[in-house]
């Protein structure tokens, strides 16, 4: 055999130097570790070093997957200040929620990492962000995905910055997959901005929450352009979580359990809810039984949400009721347990929301209560967000035909779609490059469009497939953080020895009748303002429409109420049976403890001045549910009962659903007051009673107070079994 001695001196010394560099780098990647953490003895857990090398010396796109607490922010402010000691510009982080956004400033100030933000929440700073990156003074400007879609932004700003860019870092990067549990459509257009970098700028993506489909769909779109991609995959199991599933008889039995044990769990910590209602019922009903917790959800403006985390942070409160907005990125190393009230659709989703507990401690407790209701609203939110094909052609049809921007108020006459629907189309339609977001509002691209709907039954199914493996998580008699495990495709899963199925429940099974009887006085509470509309829908002239601006006075309706959202826990559930489309019951009489809980909602509204008498409005749907309502109601206060209202030539024709100013049109005329209430209504000393079976849009109500109060009626006072949403 013939050697190359040469070759192989030349090949060891290449290795000799390589090693060399490589220890080098490491060297000063841990003293800039203990410099950012503030101690001499930290080191780096495994796996950290070899994605900062991977950045920093090979200048590659790498994917981290790890589980939360394991220190991936630690990956990026690390890389991000070697890269920029050697040279290279500040590092831009795509960050999904402000909340996060929030901790990772803070955490880099600590650190001693220059960092800026640029977002919703302050666009007043924007200018001096601007400044400090133009002097060189930040090393991490943090962006939302949905600012890559902003005009002036994407035009002005973005391309200064992909020339500077030393580091992109793509933080909960299963948001970019179709198959993420958490769909961001800006997040798409990762791909694109990742295809623009010049090709010796390093990528970062992460997350803790990626099964084997995600992993691939990540690698798909970091290597745009053919480049390979370093991923590293560590073990995803929780040692300090102790895992646990309730169930229990009723949502009374469930908020009652959470009543009597919550003070128990340790620390302070989450209760997880689906609707935003339901963490508002919660929440009343907990501080009502003397614990000190908040709500933080969808309708939390943004100095609340800031200021809650804080107290959860130092707690000060017990705990957050939350929905999925407090979610992704919220860090409280010592947070001491999560509770679910209802589960999430995926035992993928379901992990990255029990992640925020139990990482700085032994022991954190994690609990689901699973509800009745959950499959319902599992099957809202899987296709909350996945175009509509008839609905997308008309929003590009308008585009098409407007010839020009069209804002999204100016578009919703256009098309018969509600507001965060439209707008969720519209960057749908944006990723996929048959739309633009300009000036002016939203224009055409003239892109041909064609809707993928292999795609989408893909995902849909999928997202099934979820839900299923979700109700096994519930049932299985096995460990119960391997599963999850699994869920997420980790080849380390094992048994955890810690869950209620390894080591026998660690939490109370029983429900104490005085918690019940606590929990079921918070959910038998009635009543819910229904608010008058004081404004005319824009745009509604050129549905034939000659009305806008505001309401007049004269015609308008009084505050209304009605008995329950659809959403609660207490009176909404069985709401929603009564109006559950898919049972096809037919329509009857008003049930006797539905219409004894309307004579409690009259008995407790506070009105300035008592009706008269009851009206109700005429349904095609629920004649008799309505008529009963009306006539039961006024017999019980003993009020004079009218009848029903009429249909003016076809009546309405739309139907529930769709956006403002086309249900506006659509009641607008519809109505008429009977020629026999004329001299009824001319005379009456106070206000009517309007009696109707759902409140959705409350144009309906604001069309039959109209006609009322033109026919003579002092006031009117719209009472309704049901408000949507």
């Amino acid at each position: 055999m013939h050697c190359n001695t040469e070759a192989v001196s030349q090949s060891n010394a290449e290795q000799a130097e390589a090693g060399t560099a490589s220890d080098q780098l490491r060297l000063e990647a841990t003293e800039v570790l203990r410099r950012l953490v503030g101690r001499p003895d930290v080191d780096f857990h495994p796996g950290q070093f070899e994605s900062i090398e991977a950045l920093v010396k090979g200048h590659r796109r790498a994917l981290v997957v790890q589980r939360t607490g394991w220190g991936k922010s630690a990956v990026y402010f690390v890389a991000s200040l070697l890269l920029r000691a050697r040279g290279a510009g500040p590092t831009l982080i795509i960050s999904p929620l402000l909340a996060l956004m929030r901790d990772q400033v803070s955490a880099a100030a600590r650190a001693g990492v220059r960092a800026q933000a640029i977002n919703s929440a302050n666009a007043t700073e924007w200018g001096e962000v601007q400044a400090k990156l133009e002097a060189g003074e930040v090393d991490v400007l943090l962006v939302s995905p949905e600012r890559l879609n902003n005009p002036s932004f994407r035009e002005s700003q973005l391309p200064r910055l992909i020339e500077r860019t030393g580091l992109l870092v793509v933080d909960e990067a299963h948001c970019v997959s179709d198959w993420g549990h958490d769909f961001r459509p800006d997040y798409r257009r990762i791909r694109d901005l990742i295809a623009e970098l010049p090709g010796n700028v390093p990528v970062l993506a992460t997350t803790a929450t990626a099964n084997a489909r995600v992993v691939q769909d990540i690698e798909e779109q970091l290597a745009v352009g053919g480049t390979d991609v370093f991923t590293l995959r560590g073990p995803l199991a929780r040692t300090s979580l102790r895992l646990g599933v309730l169930r229990l008889p009723s949502p009374r039995a469930q908020l009652g359990w959470i009543v009597e044990h919550l003070g128990q769990l340790p620390g302070s910590g989450i209760i997880y809810t689906l609707t935003v209602s339901a963490a508002e019922d919660v929440t009343d009903t907990l501080r009502r039984a003397g614990y000190d917790v908040q709500a933080y959800t969808g309708r939390t403006d943004t100095d609340e949400r800031e200021r809650a985390e804080q107290a959860l942070k130092e707690n000060r409160v017990k705990a957050l009721v939350a929905t999925s907005a407090l979610g992704m990125g919220f860090d409280k190393p010592d947070l001491g347990f999560v509770i679910h009230l209802g589960a999430p659709g995926s035992p993928v989703s379901y992990y990255q929301q029990v992640g925020r507990a139990g990482r700085a401690t032994d022991t954190a407790d994690v609990l689901l209560l699973p509800g009745q209701e959950d499959r319902e609203i599992w099957r809202y939110f899987a296709t909350a967000s996945m175009p509509d094909k008839d609905r997308a052609q008309s929003v590009l049809t308008a585009l098409a035909e407007a010839g020009g921007a069209l804002s999204v108020p100016a578009l919703e006459v256009r098309v018969n779609l509600r507001r965060s629907p439209l707008e969720l189309l519209l960057k749908v339609l944006a990723v996929d490059g048959a739309v633009e977001r300009v000036a002016g509002g939203w224009r055409s691209t003239g892109v041909a469009w064609a809707y993928d709907e292999q795609r989408y039954a893909r995902v849909a199914q999928a997202r099934l497939d979820e839900q299923h493996s979700m109700l096994e998580y519930e049932r299985t008699t096995g460990c119960r953080m391997e599963f999850l495990a699994r869920a997420l495709d980790d080849a380390s899963a094992s048994p955890c020895g810690r869950c209620d199925n390894c080591a026998g429940a660690w939490f109370p099974t029983s429900v104490g009748e005085g918690a019940q009887v606590s929990a079921g006085a918070g959910m038998q509470r009635v009543g819910v303002s229904v608010e008058p509309r004081k404004l005319y829908p824009t745009g509604a002239d050129r549905l034939g429409v000659p009305v806008k601006g505001k309401i007049p006075p004269a015609v308008q309706a009084l505050e209304g109420r009605a008995l329950a959202r659809l959403t609660d826990l207490g009176w909404g559930g069985r709401l929603r049976a009564l109006f559950d489309e898919a049972s096809a019951a037919p329509d009857a009489a008003v049930p006797a403890d539905l219409l004894q809980a309307c004579a409690k909602v009259l008995g407790e509204w506070g009105w300035a001045q008592r009706p008269v008498g009851v009206v109700a409005m005429p349904s095609r749907r629920r004649p008799l549910l309505v008529g009963s309502l009306a006539a039961g109601l006024a017999e019980l206060g003993q009020l004079r009962f009218l009848g029903s209202l009429e249909y003016s030539g076809e009546g309405p024709r739309l139907g529930p659903g769709g956006n403002s100013v086309y249900r506006f049109a659509d009641t607008y005329g519809s109505l008429a007051v009977p020629a026999q209430w004329e001299e009824a209504l001319a005379s009456a000393p106070g206000p009517l009673l309007l009696v109707d079976d759902l409140a959705d849009s409350r144009w309906t109500l604001t069309e039959a107070s109209r006609v009322l109060r033109q026919a003579g009626a002092p006031g009117v006072l719209p009472l309704v079994l049901a408000q949507v949403g």
